[in-house]
């Protein structure tokens, strides 16, 4: 690749790398993880980008590549034996003054939402960054009917997750 082509990439990467870290966040339960699915999600992109022809926004293709290399590494990672991190064990000193209610409404959300399949988990991740369902469709590469119809499906199961 020509020099032009190289910063006009990182540049976009680093204008919306905050839309890379939230598919992580999304996909991972560890930094390790995180970081991994990162890097790997910045290969893809920077792999596909030569063929990037602007005909989406560039923050919707970088959700489609990012969404479909954690989709992919996901679903590879489910053939392996599940381990937990010494580093996800959480230490916590309450303070008096502090208010976590927020912080465990987030994390019962995420508890919940990692329950999902992958369409699913994309759905809420770009639901939840007020996407409208024409770019939620073209992003995930369904109609948009049929992302309205998954969408209140997976309300309904997130409710049901979340209030037994």
């Amino acid at each position: 690749m020509n020099k032009e082509l190289e910063h006009s990439f990182v540049e976009q990467l680093q204008k919306h790398q905050n839309i890379v870290h939230k598919v992580c966040r999304l996909y991972t339960n560890n930094v390790d993880a995180h970081n991994d699915l990162f890097q790997e999600i910045t290969i893809q992109l920077w792999k596909a980008f030569p063929k990037f022809r602007g005909d989406a926004k560039f923050s919707t293709w970088m959700y489609r590549v990012g969404l479909n290399t954690a989709i992919t590494l996901y679903r590879k990672s489910k053939r392996r034996i599940d381990t937990q991190a010494f580093d996800s064990v959480e230490f916590k000193i309450k303070s008096e003054d502090y208010d976590d209610t927020e912080e465990q409404q987030l994390k019962l959300l995420y508890q919940a939402v990692h329950q999902l399949n992958d369409i699913e988990k994309a759905l809420v991740f770009l639901y939840l960054e007020d996407k409208d369902y024409r770019e939620i469709s073209t992003t995930l590469g369904i109609t948009e009917v049929n992302a309205r119809v998954k969408m209140n499906r997976v309300k309904k199961k997130l409710k049901t997750i979340l209030n037994p």
